[in-house]
């Protein structure tokens, strides 16, 4: 009788644990649980695939899969993320942003990672002063943020002094290799628009938040133009491949100063 290495006795032992958690077959999900009429009535929106620490998650094709009520709850979700074996997931950008954000929202509460998938490049010579880039940026990104502090802090004080809501926006943006991460910036859609909203904008202060996502390695200060999520997933094949490379600050600056050029343009036309 041929013994099982370790190794093998490990994968075994992961695909029961995700089996149990997240990919249950049809006949344990007929055995041990009862579908509601409403549940019955589901049609499953994406296939779950387990291939040594990913979760693949695609889009319905001919590989058959019943329907998980946890695709469709988001606290159920979470928690069989948690207890798995999984490390990162890999969505399909054709379920649509709207299933995506959901899976990411699920996956930021597990504390785990999640990546669009998008078509493989041979990025070996982009990789080779990749880690000097990362420590540049971070040191600048923190020398900025420290010579920023007092326009922060009075910027801070002055939102909470005008408004009760959130300071901070949280928006999906999809970075390096397709990793999906949220921009954090300050609001500035505030009643009183023309004051504190419109100065932020003007100058981009709105934008300082976003030297914590550089800190995180999540962006660059110079970079690739940042897509947000919902425009990513339109993208094709070709364009996919751009989202190899990390998205710049500078570049979501230029984005936000060029409506204001057009608006000028409009005016003075």
């Amino acid at each position: 009788m041929p013994l099982i290495s370790s190794r093998q006795s490990t994968t075994i032992k992961e695909e029961q644990i995700m089996t149990s958690y997240i990919l249950p077959d049809l006949q344990d999900l007929q055995n041990n649980y009862t579908l509601t009429t409403h549940e019955q009535e589901c049609l499953p929106y994406c296939t779950l695939t387990w291939r040594r620490g990913k979760l693949l998650v695609r889009r319905i094709g001919q590989q058959k899969q019943p329907y998980l009520p946890a695709t469709d709850n988001k606290e159920s979700l979470v928690e069989c993320l948690k207890h798995s074996l999984v490390k990162l997931v890999l969505i399909d950008p054709e379920l649509g942003s709207s299933k995506i954000q959901f899976w990411a929202d699920a996956v930021l509460a597990a504390r785990k990672s999640i990546y669009l998938s998008i078509p493989s490049i041979n990025t070996s010579k982009q990789n080779a002063f990749e880690w000097l880039q990362v420590i540049i940026n971070s040191i600048i990104a923190l020398i900025l943020l420290f010579a920023l502090t007092p326009v922060t802090l009075g910027l801070i004080i002055l939102m909470y002094a005008n408004s009760s809501e959130a300071i901070f926006t949280r928006e999906w943006y999809v970075g390096k290799r397709g990793k999906l991460f949220q921009v954090i910036k300050f609001r500035t859609n505030f009643v009183d628009d023309i004051s504190i909203g419109y100065w932020m904008r003007k100058y981009n202060l709105d934008t300082i938040p976003l030297l914590l996502n550089v800190l995180r390695g999540e962006m660059s200060l110079i970079g690739r133009r940042n897509w947000k999520l919902e425009d990513a997933v339109k993208f094709d094949t070709e364009k996919l491949k751009q989202l190899h490379k990390a998205p710049g600050i500078a570049s979501l600056c230029q984005a936000q100063i060029k409506p204001k050029l057009l608006h000028l343009d409009s005016q003075i036309l």
